[in-house]
Order: structure tokens, then sequence, then C-alpha cells
């Protein structure tokens, strides 16, 4: 059968959405990055392994991601590649929030990989970031005492919006008490960086083809979310980063509805979509 099964108190906050006597959390604006290597005989894409004692997705591989800063938005920083208009029509979203979410997609992958998307100039992107003074900007990042366009300032960066490119759209199911309106994007690794275990929210991060991590989903080796699943099933038909970022797109939007299925609540995407080892 098709779909996840929502057990006790979860089935029961589905059924009140339905009927309309619980009101759906709203969904905040989130970015999520897809960062991609060459690998051998196919590219691999860069997965981190959300800790046990996280509230959403616990245990879950994911990609690096996150939510919205409202200092996101602000105006006062270098930009180089498609504008903040361009990215709302791919996306249909206002340029203000087109903009938070490309700042947070470049922010998050830095605060969660060590990648970061910008350069000193618009043809050019940072070498390496693995140095102490890299580490200290990286943390006061995550705990917000350094905005994202303070960090760019300060190293007089210029954003690169151009290495990045719009891949989907995805929504929080309406049951859950945490949700996200998350866009995804893929961006391949700059020359001469690299990623590292850098903590925070993660306990384990891992390179590694598509294929290879549908297949260990499938032997129960790894938990996805059904939307990493789904984009890692996608990106499995590409043999090189080249073929992903040349892609032409289409931003469909997704948000796995809720249904009664034989008198069992269950979050549903599409009939031949199955959530078996998602």
């Amino acid at each position: 059968m098709g779909g996840i099964p929502l057990p006790g108190a979860l089935g029961e906050r589905a059924r009140d959405i339905l009927a309309g006597r619980v009101e759906p959390v709203p969904a905040r604006d989130a970015a999520t990055v897809v960062i991609l290597r060459e690998g051998s005989g196919a590219a691999e894409v860069y997965l981190l392994r959300r800790k046990s004692s996280m509230a959403f997705a616990a245990g879950a591989y994911v990609f690096p991601g996150g939510s919205v800063d409202p200092r996101d938005t602000d105006q006062a920083i270098a930009w180089s590649g498609p504008s903040p208009a361009a990215w709302g029509e791919i996306f249909r979203a206002d340029e203000k929030t087109a903009r938070g979410l490309v700042c947070a997609a470049v922010r998050e992958t830095f605060e969660e990989s060590g990648v970061l998307l910008a350069g000193l100039s618009a043809e050019s992107v940072v070498a390496d970031t693995t140095g102490e003074d890299w580490e200290a900007d990286r943390l006061a990042l995550i705990d917000r005492t350094l905005s994202f366009a303070e960090f760019l300032g300060r190293r007089g960066l210029v954003l690169r919006a151009d290495l990045l490119r719009p891949w989907a759209h995805w929504i929080t199911p309406e049951v859950e008490s945490r949700r996200f309106d998350t866009r995804f994007f893929v961006a391949a690794l700059p020359p001469g960086q690299r990623t590292r275990d850098v903590g925070g929210e993660a306990d384990q991060v891992v390179w590694v083809r598509p294929a290879d991590a549908l297949a260990r989903a499938a032997e129960g080796q790894i938990f996805l979310m059904p939307p990493t699943h789904r984009t890692l099933g996608e990106l499995a038909a590409y043999e090189k980063v080249t073929d992903v970022l040349a892609t032409e797109r289409e931003i469909v939007t997704f948000m796995p509805k809720i249904a009664e299925v034989d008198g069992e609540m269950r979050i549903v995407l599409d009939d031949d979509y199955r959530f078996g080892g998602a």
C-alpha cells in the first residue's frame, strides 16, 4: 500500500485537520541545496544525517538547507547572476522572498557543509574555507550573531547566484507540527573547495551516488524523507554534474496530502509514487 501511515496522535491530528477542527501550522520559507561533484562512473551528492535529537527529520539523510533568516532578505550585498526578480519568476515568489531563498541557500550550504558559493568578484569563487577564521564566521552565522550580509560585506564577497540552478519545490504535509515551504537548488562543488564534517545538526556526512543512496534506503541502511528520495531518483538519471546543471526544469510544487485509506490515515503524494524505502 502506498503512502506513510500516521499512527496514534498523529493520525488523530490528521483527522482533525481534514474535518476542519484544527488549523495546519503555516509553512516557513526554506532552501535546500544539492551539492554535486564528479565521481567514478556517475555524479555524487553530499548528504548529511540529522542527529536523532532533532525535532524535524531526526536520523534522516538530507541535503544541506534550512529556514530563511529574516535578515537574508537584506539588499545590501554584492550579487552576481540571476536577479531576485528572476528567481521569483522561477519559484513563483515575490522578489523579497526570492532574495531570501537564494541567500538562505548559500548561507545554509556554508553552515552545514563548509562550501561557499561566493567569490571576491562576479567571476571568481573562494578556493578554501577551512581556516580558523572561516570556522569562526561559520559558527557565528549558525548562532545568528552574524548576519549573512555582514559576513559577505566584511570579507568583500559577491554572492554567486549564477552557481545555483533551480530543481524542485516541496511543502511539508499539513499534519506536521513543523512545516517548511522549501525550494530545492542544485550546485557543483566549486574548484578547490571541499566539504567537511562540520557537526551542528548532523552527526554523519557522506558523498554518494544517487543510485547507491536509493539502494541503501531500499535495504533499510539509511532513512530518506520523500523529497530527498524523489530528488535522488531524478538525479540518478544523470552521469555528469554538467548534465544536471544544464537541465531545464519546470518547477512543480509537491505537497504530500493526508488521506484516509482503508480506514487508516496516511500521507500520500500521488498515484504513481510509493514511499516504500523512502
